[in-house]
């Protein structure tokens, strides 16, 4: 199981930190990544990091604002996210995925049920 928290509402130019634990299995061996939707838009990626912790992974559009880390003892993936805009605006998903390389929704198995981020002006 897969529980993100720390969605809000904050203004632009703000930085916000989200996390992920998950429970039921060590996420030692997975990709972890995140994804995020709005209503207008399917599910999108945003950042990935390998099993092992030295490979990232960032979409072009939070690349150099947004950090993903994980802590494989306490089972948490974060993402950390610098100068927030109102584009970031999106419900904000966790997901686990047994391979590396690919960047797309349906590589990955498990998903949380999302934690809402707002970013106003």
């Amino acid at each position: 199981q897969l529980v993100e928290s720390g969605g809000r509402w904050v203004q632009a130019g703000a930085y916000l930190t989200l996390s992920c634990a998950a429970s039921g299995r060590n996420i030692s061996n997975y990709t972890m990544g995140w994804f995020r939707q709005t209503p207008a838009e399917e599910r999108s990626f945003v950042a990935a990091i390998k099993g092992s912790g030295l490979s990232t992974q960032y979409s072009d559009s939070v690349k150099g604002r947004f950090t993903i880390s994980r802590d494989d003892v306490r089972n948490v993936v974060t993402l950390q996210m610098t100068s927030l805009k109102v584009e970031d605006t999106a419900v904000y998903y966790c997901a686990a995925s047994g391979t590396w390389g690919e960047w797309t929704p349906r590589q990955y198995a498990y998903w949380g049920k999302g934690t809402r981020l707002t970013v106003s002006s």
